[in-house]
Formats: C-alpha cells, sequence, structure tokens
C-alpha cells in the first residue's frame, strides 16, 4: 500500500461564467496533464439569486463530457435532443457532448435562495470526440450512500467503493466520482485506482490529506498566481488538493469535520486543442468544428 503524497494545493478563484453567474473555479483552461482526463472544475455556491439567475443560456458542447451535481436549489435544463427537466439536490447530470449538442441550464434557488452544486468537464479520447450524445440524468435517491461505524459516509455517484457501484456508466475514462463527509478529529483512508489521476475538492470543513510519513512540504497556489508559498497542513473551504501516484489516499478531518469530492479517471493522453466549450485533439478539428457552428451544421444527432 502507498498513500498518494499530496503534489499542490489551490484556492478556487471567483469568476463568472454564461450571462454573469458568479462562481468559484478550482481549474480549467490551462495546462490539463495534471488532472487528465479532466479539463475543468466548477463550484457555483451562492445565496444571492442576483448572482446566479442569469444562468447559462444556449450553449454548444463538443468532444467531453459534463458532470452536474447539484447540492441546495435546482437547475432547469434544456438541450437541441429535446430532453428538458430539472435537477433538485443530490442529482447528478452526466452528459456526454459527442459530436455536438447545444443546451442550457438555469439555476434556481431554495426557498431561501441558496443556490450550490458543482460541474465538472471530463475529456473524451479521439475515438469517441464524435460520438452520438446521450443524456445521464440521475435522481440524488438512486445515489448509494455508504457509511462506517465511525460516522463516515460516502455518497458514489459514479465507479465502485466498498462494495457500492454508482449509477453512472459506460463513462469513457472509467471515472470515480465520490462525495465524502468524515467526523471532526477521524482519519480515514480511501483507495484509489493507481492508473488515475486524482483530486480532491473541499467544501465543508477541512483536514490534513499528507501522509505523515512523507515529510516533503505542499505548496499551494492561488489560481493564476506567479509563485508557490509553502501552507499549513490543514485544507479549508473551497480548496483543490492534487495527489501524486500511489493506491489510496488519507485524510484527517479538522474540528468541524470534512465534506469533499474525491475525483480519479485514467489520464486519456492526447493533444488537447481547447476553446471553450469545445474540446479536439487538433487546431484544424477545432476550427472546423467551430466553421460548422457557424454555418449551422454542428448538430450531427437531432
Amino acid at each position: 500500500m502507498s498513500v498518494r503524497p499530496v503534489k499542490k494545493v489551490s484556492e478556487a478563484v471567483p469568476t463568472r461564467e454564461g450571462a454573469g453567474v458568479h462562481l468559484r473555479r478550482a481549474f480549467g483552461f490551462g495546462d490539463t496533464n495534471e488532472t487528465d482526463p479532466f479539463l475543468l472544475f466548477d463550484d457555483f455556491r451562492n445565496d444571492r439569486p442576483e448572482n446566479y439567475k442569469a444562468g447559462f443560456p444556449w450553449h454548444p458542447h463538443r468532444g467531453i463530457e459534463t458532470i452536474t451535481y447539484v447540492l441546495a436549489g435546482t437547475v432547469a435544463h434544456g438541450d437541441s435532443l429535446g430532453n428538458h427537466g430539472s435537477l433538485g439536490a443530490g442529482d447528478v447530470q452526466w452528459m456526454t457532448a459527442g459530436s455536438g449538442i447545444l443546451h442550457q441550464e438555469m439555476p434556481e434557488g431554495d426557498d431561501l435562495g441558496r443556490m450550490h452544486g458543482f460541474q465538472l468537464w471530463a475529456n473524451l479520447p479521439s475515438s469517441l470526440k464524435m460520438t452520438k450524445p446521450r443524456y445521464q440524468d440521475v435522481d440524488g435517491e438512486a445515489v448509494p450512500i455508504v457509511t462506517e461505524d465511525d460516522g463516515t459516509s460516502v455518497r458514489v455517484v459514479c465507479g465502485d467503493f466498498w462494495g457500492k457501484k454508482g449509477p453512472v456508466d459506460g463513462v469513457a475514462a472509467n471515472p470515480r466520482f465520490l462525495d465524502v463527509s468524515v467526523p471532526a478529529g477521524k482519519k480515514r483512508t480511501l483507495k484509489v485506482d493507481t492508473r488515475s489521476n486524482a483530486f480532491a475538492y473541499v467544501f465543508e470543513g477541512g483536514g490534513d490529506f499528507r501522509d505523515a510519513s512523507d515529510p516533503r512540504p505542499v505548496l499551494t497556489e492561488r489560481v493564476g498566481a506567479e509563485s508557490d508559498e509553502p501552507v499549513p497542513e490543514f485544507v479549508g473551504n473551497r480548496s483543490l488538493v492534487l495527489f501524486g501516484n500511489g493506491d489510496e489516499v488519507t485524510v484527517q478531518a479538522g474540528e468541524e469535520g470534512v465534506r469533499f469530492l474525491l475525483v480519479s479517471g485514467q489520464p486519456i493522453q492526447e493533444p488537447v486543442a481547447w476553446r471553450g466549450p469545445i474540446v479536439m485533439n487538433t487546431q484544424e478539428e477545432l476550427y472546423h468544428a467551430y466553421s460548422e457552428l457557424k454555418e449551422g451544421t454542428f448538430i450531427k444527432h437531432r
């Protein structure tokens, strides 16, 4: 057994997307090597409706999968295939854009005006870039929850974990997507496939993800910062933890406990040609995709 060392800790930074939605971006539109097959991760958490009500109006996707996980409020959605519906607290939408899709996502807060969810983009290999689009809409009640004697609980959205299998299947990068809660003061070790890249995103409480046997300092950076600075062991709210190689990760929860997403997937290791919501392998393919979008031939399946 080998515990994965912490390579880097970074703080998600404020940004705006869609028609002006205020959110925090943990990574995206940069070097994809460390997070391959994942391209982007956003935390859209807000309790001010004016900061999210404009939503994400109609926009295209090609060559990727988008994963939306809602914790509070609802997200109304529709697409060029005729699908439409609403995601509520605990629900998941795993959309394979494939050859191309147009869709929109419009957040609605709960009774107190709160909205909270995450969106993760996963790359598709060249062999599946032009596959037929599909949706997997998952009701929150279908997501299995595993609870340990010490109070640790894990929602298994995708992949196998502790004898439970998540409801999302047939995804290219063989990912695992877990929502993990560890009570105050408890320490847990969680298995991770050695072939996968892995990251944790803390969104409640905090803890220490370093292995006590690894004396190496951990570096932190604010996305877009020019320098790295050493930081304390404690990793708090809205922080991304990138792990090195190994077959398990460890976390020591702080005095408020810790809740985080633990996401892993097998690297695709292909060239990335990227502009906005369209991700191809070459600049020529990217140019062709945007030409089709302009000419009205982008959608291959209706």
